[in-house]
């Protein structure tokens, strides 16, 4: 064959592009337990960082096991459904009417055997995506932890969501007022939210984000009130 005829090129170009796709798919089907493995480890390290336990790749999986209790799936009425929470994505959950929403909760109980219920979230900052979890105390109100993180946000500005100073603020502060949702606002320095709520201390230079934040807790949260509210009456 003329090596150097159309015929020749089309032919090695062909069997070149088969190749390359070839071993790429091999190489992808490969990694993916590997990589299923490690997101579902980050996914454990996230969950356990909002009830203040830290934790490597290393450890995670043996903390999780250790501390999380137990996890189940509600619906915006509050009420136990049928499925599997760990697998479930918030942020595609919340796309569907209220009445579809299928919502998970992981309970973490501490020495004092008094259990935190963990709810996860996701919002959008200045540039990407914003996600986390935030966990309750039993009285279904007042937050224990939080964590937050983010996907391209600014070093030193809205970055600084997943700092601990700024997540810390969040803990003894409460959703519910007067026994109505107003979830927890963040606000510029010296400045308070009209409704009454709790409220935070926004990132400095980092408005944004921040409010990303804030509607993120709104968004995410309030499809649990009734669920926490139940929490809530269980104990009075």
């Amino acid at each position: 064959m003329n090596k150097q005829g159309n015929t020749y090129t089309i032919i090695y170009t062909s069997v070149m592009v088969i190749a390359v796709a070839f071993i790429l798919a091999f190489a992808a089907i490969s990694l993916k337990p590997a990589q299923e493995r490690n997101i579902a480890i980050d996914k454990m390290s996230q969950i356990l960082n909002s009830v203040n336990i830290a934790s490597t790749p290393e450890n995670a999986q043996e903390l999780y096991g250790k501390y999380i209790d137990d996890s189940f799936i509600i619906n915006s009425e509050g009420e136990l459904a049928k499925g599997e929470s760990f697998s479930i994505n918030i942020a595609d959950q919340l796309k569907l009417p209220e009445n579809r929403q299928t919502l998970p909760v992981f309970i973490y109980t501490d020495n004092n055997e008094s259990p935190k219920y963990i709810i996860p979230l996701s919002g959008s900052g200045l540039w990407g995506p914003i996600w986390g979890y935030i966990s309750v105390e039993n009285d279904g109100n007042t937050v224990y932890g939080a964590y937050f993180a983010h996907q391209g946000e600014t070093p030193g500005l809205g970055a600084e969501i997943e700092k601990p100073q700024f997540q810390e603020q969040f803990q003894g502060k409460h959703f519910f007022i007067d026994g109505n949702f107003t979830s927890i606002a963040v606000e510029k320095a010296g400045q308070k939210p009209q409704n009454g709520a709790d409220y935070v201390d926004a990132v400095s230079g980092g408005t944004i984000t921040s409010k990303g934040v804030q509607t993120m807790l709104q968004k995410c949260v309030k499809p649990y009130a009734k669920f926490l509210e139940s929490l809530n009456s269980k104990n009075i």
